[in-house]
């Protein structure tokens, strides 16, 4: 199927309640979601997505490994929450459009009674994902068109899916360099962890700044995307509110983080990657 078969009126996840068209997609000018679905070897790209994204690869060489590494530390990360501490229930904020082994599928091959409520508010993601993030009884998945900029309103819709008093994994992956300020994407993610229950989990991936990157990071705006901020180790360490706790191996590169035999060694650090945990009383 290509984004031109896709019709407009398919509903949302799994939850079969209609929802309003959403716009045709334009593939006369390069999309930031589509450049990065190129990086991770996807299909729902086209040439001039793919023209804008070689050539931010001349300036960042290793922006596809990048790109990759992330990807594969969510998967590992998802598996770990849901097979060593039974988490059973994902928030994924700004999801971007939908490739392998995307968070329900990973979450419900563990768990199939897995509940994950992916978050955007891109209409090219909302298409691709209203066709393309379903999920089989007994698990749900559903999609929410928002910005994860404004958790009261993500909050509030999810918890039509998600209930709020049991673990949740809240998911940040590669979104928050996309918050420039420091301290609105530390409150951004409190409000997320403050909102949720006592043994629910944080997974954040998040640029690192090295000098290419910050380069092609400029033309990636340039290009259409949006603005992207990398972050010291020390920044992205604080952007974990108290309370919530990094488990093991830490802060570390993202492929560093809980490798396994399909892992790459790599000999520097794209960007970092972390699972934190949220404790409470009764944990």
């Amino acid at each position: 199927m290509t984004p031109h078969d896709i019709p407009h009126d398919i509903p949302r996840g799994s939850g079969g309640e209609e929802q309003p068209p959403t716009p045709r997609i334009d593939t006369s000018v390069p999309h930031s979601a589509r450049i990065w679905n190129y990086w991770l070897g996807g299909k729902d790209n086209y040439a001039v997505d793919r023209a804008a994204g070689d050539k931010i690869k001349r300036i960042f060489p290793d922006i596809q490994i990048m790109a990759q590494d992330g990807r594969a530390f969510l998967g590992r990360a998802v598996r770990c929450l849901a097979a060593e501490h039974g988490i059973r229930q994902f928030l994924d904020l700004g999801t971007g459009l939908p490739t392998d082994d995307n968070t329900h599928q990973i979450a419900q091959q563990v768990n199939p009674t897995a509940r994950v409520v992916y978050v955007d508010n891109d209409p090219v993601v909302l298409v691709h994902a209203r066709a393309l993030l379903t999920s089989s009884p007994p698990g749900v998945c559903q999609y929410i068109d928002a910005d994860l900029t404004d958790p009261r309103r993500v909050l509030d819709q999810a918890e039509r899916t998600l209930d709020l008093e049991e673990p949740v994994a809240v998911i940040l992956a590669s979104v928050l360099p996309h918050i420039p300020d420091d301290g609105d994407a530390a409150w951004t993610v409190w409000q997320y962890m403050d909102a949720v229950a006592p043994g629910s989990a944080l997974v954040i991936s998040h640029d690192a700044p090295e000098p290419s990157l910050v380069e092609a990071a400029r033309e990636f705006v340039a290009r259409g995307g949006p603005v992207v901020k990398p972050r010291t180790y020390e920044q992205v360490a604080g952007l974990i509110p108290d309370g919530v706790h990094v488990v093991e191996p830490g802060v570390t590169a993202t492929w560093a983080w809980r490798p396994n035999a399909q892992t790459p060694q790599r000999n520097t650090t794209l960007q970092y990657g972390l699972v934190a945990v949220k404790a409470g009383e009764d944990r």
